[in-house]
């Protein structure tokens, strides 16, 4: 993955949190949200728990974050 690609990844994970994650912090603070990339999302308690569910339901591509902190991930 070129250097470019990295930062356009990291930049629309950045907006999507903004967006529809920023939101959950009042009251999902410290739980995990799985965003895809047209804005649906999953919260849970553990981060294996809101993955297993995203992949499920939106495939790959979608980000996954802990709510209320700069952590975040990415699957395929």
């Amino acid at each position: 993955m070129s250097t470019i690609e990295e930062r356009q990844r990291i930049a629309e994970a950045d907006r999507l949190y903004e967006q529809f994650g920023k939101p959950l912090e009042a009251r999902h603070a410290g739980r995990y949200v799985a965003i895809s990339r047209d804005g649906r999302t999953i919260v849970g308690p553990t981060l294996l728990d809101v993955v297993r569910q995203a992949r499920t339901a939106f495939g790959p591509g979608s980000y996954a974050f802990k709510v209320g902190e700069r952590a975040v991930g990415r699957w395929r």
